[in-house]
């Protein structure tokens, strides 16, 4: 009898491990609408689960996995948001839940193979090219945009350009005349949907469950936003640009230190929990590591939705190891990112615009250079021509 109920308690233990393979997750951000992402699941010996988020090009790993009886909790590289749900062998429900944001969003995922979008009808448009797109239209808080995208058949992928950044890899279908195209990459949650014709598109763009705004577009191959480098500024009466906050250890750091001193330096303001500042941080993490040569320094200024001290520390911490950032990150706000109060820290700027922002500073202290916001990798192009450009002006700075 004994053995008998062992073998059972093995049986009902083996048919409740969660399936390994193809999965397709939803993520509620209204009554009516949801956010599809599609991830793998697989099993390292010794290891536990592995977890693979996709987003048309980009592939997330996630590797932080705890099973507890029928509870699952999986928390996503860098940023601080996590899943938590009860499961059976095939399907999961639970919350995505971003706890300084004070964000939470119900979650649904059922295992097997399927589309990220139902495609209803074959796409009646094809959306390919350049379209000029206006968010929260006849609003005091309108904003422009470059819609990139390519579509083949029903598929589409592409993104957002903005003044301050991309939306990054946004996948998804035309069916009939509706768009649909969603990302999820552990901190944004973004839907977008709307009515294309051939030369107009005019829709929804959700963000998690906390935000809708209306958007319109048309087609504009020649379309051009404001250069990056023309936003942000010294505000007139300063000549230079400083900061002093505190490194994970504590310790004060300032522009003035010795280690700064005669060296170029690009000064990185960003926050842990923002994508395109992410991007960017891998990015330079890369840059130094094909240029050791290089006798320049880079710092962060990280300005953290973290409650308190202690959690906008371990926020930086985590990326710091999980990324390998050589460079000191500091601590410059914590318990909010308003950009208002951002700039007070630093009053040498017109404003902060956006979250990334680099300043570039030669060997003599002087500012040569403000770059706002960030085009990551799903900008194609862009990426590559911003890299280039970096490229040079930083070789230029450290050769004079």
């Amino acid at each position: 009898m004994l053995l008998t109920l062992l073998l059972m308690a093995c049986k009902n233990e083996k048919s409740e491990a969660l399936a390994l393979g193809d999965w397709l997750a939803k993520l509620e951000l209204s009554e009516s609408q949801q956010l599809p992402f599609n991830f793998t699941l697989s099993q390292v010996p010794g290891q536990g689960y592995i977890m693979k988020v996709y987003n048309a090009e980009e592939e997330i790993l996630v590797d932080e996995i705890a099973v507890k009886g029928d509870s699952l909790h999986i928390r996503m590289p860098v940023f601080e948001g996590y899943f938590t749900a009860g499961f059976t062998h095939k399907g999961m429900k639970g919350r995505f839940v971003e706890p300084s944001k004070g964000r939470s969003v119900p979650f649904t995922a059922v295992h097997g193979s399927a589309p990220r979008f139902e495609v209803r009808e074959n796409a009646r448009v094809n959306i390919s090219g350049i379209w000029e797109t206006y968010f929260n239209i006849n609003r005091a808080n309108e904003y422009p945009a470059k819609g990139i995208f390519m579509q083949n058949g029903d598929h589409v992928k592409g993104t957002f350009r903005t003044k301050t950044g991309d939306y990054r890899f946004l996948e998804g279908v035309v069916s009939g005349d509706s768009l649909k195209l969603s990302a999820f990459d552990g901190s944004h949650v973004y839907l977008f949907m709307a009515k294309v014709s051939d030369s107009t598109l005019e829709g929804k763009f959700y963000s998690g469950n906390h935000s809708i705004e209306e958007f319109m577009g048309a087609r504009n191959e020649g379309f051009i936003l404001p250069e990056a480098d023309s936003l942000t500024y010294l505000r007139e009466g300063y000549s230079s640009f400083d900061f002093a906050f505190p490194d994970t250890s504590g310790r004060l750091v300032s522009l003035k230190d010795p280690r700064f001193k005669d060296k170029v330096v690009l000064v990185q303001i960003m926050g842990t929990w923002c994508p395109n500042c992410l991007d960017e941080t891998r990015f330079y993490v890369e840059f130094l590591k094909e240029n050791p040569q290089l006798d320049i320094q880079f710092v962060g200024l990280a300005f953290e939705y973290a409650k308190n001290r202690e959690k906008a520390f371990e926020a930086i911490k985590r990326l710091k190891e999980r990324v390998q950032v050589p460079y000191p990150v500091l601590l410059a706000q914590y318990g909010t990112s308003n950009k208002q109060m951002a700039n007070e820290k630093l009053p040498m700027l017109n404003h902060i615009l956006s979250y990334p922002t680099t300043i570039f500073i030669d060997k003599k202290g002087e500012v040569r250079r403000i770059h706002t916001g960030f085009n990551g990798p799903a900008t194609g192009d862009k990426y590559e021509e911003f890299k280039e450009q970096f490229a040079k002006t930083v070789l230029e700075m450290a050769q004079e």
